[in-house]
C-alpha cells in the first residue's frame, strides 16, 4: 500500500467519523454508543496505519544500513588502495635511488677515464716532443762523429809508437800526440753522449708506444661505460615513468614535500651536532657578494618563491647540462656524500663557524666525507637524480640551520 492509499484510508476514517458523532451525538441516547462506536472504529483504522509505518520505518531502516555497509566497504577499498599506492611508491622511489646509485656509479667511472684520457693525450704529446728533439739531437751528433771521423782520416794514418821513438822533430811530434789525444776525448765524449742518446730515445719511444695502446684501451673502456649508462638511464626512465602514474593529489604532494624537507633538516641537524670546530675554517661571514657560483647556468626557482602550498624554496636551483662540474664556493670538509630521498645525490660541506652549503640532483659525487676541498674545486657533475625531469643543480647555503639566500653571497 502506497502513501496516497494510506492518505485515501484516513481521510475515509475521519469522514466516518464525523458522521457518527453528528449523528449519534444529536440523539441523546444513542450518545454513549457512539462513544463506543468512535472508539472501535479509530482503532480499526488505526492499526492498518500503524503496521504500515512500522513496515515502512523496517524497509528504510534495511536500506540505510545497506547503504552503510556499501560506504564502508567502499572506504576499506579505497584505504586498501591508498596502501597499495603508498606502498608501490615507495618501491618505486627505493628501485630510483637503486637506479641513481647506479647512473652515478657509471658516471664516476666515466669522468676517471675522461680524466685519464686527458692526462694519457698530454703524456702522448710531451712523449712525441721529446722524440723529435732525441731524434733531432741524435741526427746531429751522428753529423759531428762523421765530421770526427773524416777529420781523423785526412789527417793521416800515424803509428804512436814510431811517433814517440821518433827522436827528430820532438815538439811536432808532441803536438800531434797532444792533437790526437784531445780529438779522442772528444770522439768519446760524443760517442757517450750519443749512446746515452740512444739509450733515452728507446725509452720515450717506448713510453710513447705505450701511452698510445693505453689510450686506446681507455676509449675501449669508456665506450663499454657509456653503453652501460644508457642502460641504467633507460632503467631510470622506466621507473619515473611508473612513478608518474601514481599521480599525488596536491596534499598528498605537500605531505610529501614537507616530508622531504623534514628529511634534509634532521640529517643536516645531526652533521652540526658532529661538526668539529677547525682553526682555518673562518665560515662565510665576511664573504657576501664574493664567491661565485657553483655552476654556470639559468636560474629555474629563486629563494623565497612559492614551492608547494604554504613551503617555500630555501635555496635555488639552477638548470644546467648534464655532467657540467660541480664547484665547491669555498674551501671546506665535506660532511655528506650520499643520497637523500627528495634530493638525490648530495653533497654538503661545513666551511666553519656554523656555516654549510648544500648542493642536490647531482649525476655522480666525486668527494667522499671527511675530505677537504678548496675554492672552486669540482665536487660533482650535475644530473638530475632524486626524481628531477631536468637536470640542474639545487643550492643552498645555511648558518646555524637557518636557510640564506644563496643570491646574497654569491656574485
Amino acid at each position: 500500500m502506497g502513501l496516497s492509499d494510506i492518505l485515501a484510508v484516513d481521510l475515509l476514517s475521519l469522514s466516518i467519523t464525523r458522521l457518527f458523532i453528528h449523528t449519534y451525538l444529536s440523539n441523546k441516547h444513542l450518545a454513549p454508543l457512539a462513544t463506543v462506536s468512535l472508539l472501535i472504529l479509530s482503532l480499526l483504522f488505526a492499526f492498518p496505519a500503524q503496521a504500515e509505518q512500522s513496515n515502512r520505518n523496517k524497509t528504510t531502516q534495511t536500506q540505510n544500513r545497506a547503504k552503510l555497509s556499501d560506504v564502508q566497504q567502499a572506504i576499506a577499498k579505497q584505504e586498501s588502495n591508498i596502501f597499495d599506492t603508498n606502498k608501490q611508491r615507495s618501491n618505486l622511489e627505493q628501485q630510483l635511488k637503486t637506479d641513481d646509485l647506479a647512473i652515478a656509479k657509471v658516471a664516476k667511472a666515466i669522468n676517471k677515464i675522461e680524466v685519464e684520457l686527458s692526462n694519457t693525450q698530454v703524456k702522448i704529446t710531451t712523449l712525441a716532443k721529446e722524440k723529435k728533439q732525441l731524434t733531432l739531437a741524435k741526427q746531429q751528433q751522428e753529423r759531428l762523429l762523421a765530421q770526427q771521423l773524416r777529420a781523423a782520416y785526412t789527417t793521416g794514418q800515424h803509428d804512436y809508437l814510431k811517433l814517440l821513438l821518433n827522436q827528430d822533430q820532438s815538439e811536432k811530434i808532441q803536438r800531434t800526440i797532444s792533437y790526437y789525444q784531445y780529438l779522442n776525448q772528444a770522439r768519446t765524449k760524443e760517442i757517450d753522449q750519443f749512446q746515452a742518446t740512444i739509450t733515452q730515445l728507446l725509452q720515450i719511444s717506448t713510453e710513447h708506444q705505450e701511452q698510445v695502446e693505453y689510450l686506446q684501451q681507455l676509449k675501449v673502456e669508456q665506450l663499454q661505460q657509456d653503453t652501460q649508462l644508457r642502460s641504467s638511464k633507460t632503467q631510470r626512465s622506466k621507473t619515473l615513468s611508473k612513478l608518474s602514474r601514481k599521480l599525488l593529489s596536491s596534499q598528498q604532494q605537500l605531505n610529501k614535500l614537507k616530508g622531504e624537507e623534514d628529511n634534509l633538516n634532521q640529517a643536516l641537524n645531526k652533521l652540526a651536532a658532529i661538526i668539529q670546530a677547525e682553526i682555518d675554517l673562518t665560515g662565510l661571514s665576511k664573504l657576501k657578494r664574493k664567491l661565485s657560483w657553483p655552476v654556470k647556468g639559468r636560474m629555474l626557482h629563486r629563494f623565497g618563491t612559492r614551492k608547494q602550498g604554504y613551503l617555500k624554496w630555501k635555496g635555488v636551483l639552477i638548470t644546467a647540462p648534464i655532467s657540467r662540474q660541480v664547484q665547491t664556493i669555498h674551501n671546506g670538509t665535506v660532511l655528506f656524500s650520499d643520497w637523500l630521498k627528495g634530493y638525490g645525490l648530495l653533497t654538503v660541506i661545513d666551511h666553519g663557524n656554523g656555516y654549510m652549503s648544500l648542493y642536490a640532483h647531482n649525476q655522480t659525487l666525486l668527494k667522499s666525507v671527511g675530505d677537504r676541498v678548496e675554492t672552486g674545486e669540482p665536487i660533482a657533475l650535475v644530473g638530475q637524480s632524486g626524481g628531477q625531469e631536468q637536470s640542474g643543480l639545487y643550492f643552498e647555503i645555511r648558518h646555524r640551520g637557518k636557510a640564506l639566500n644563496p643570491k646574497l653571497w654569491c656574485k
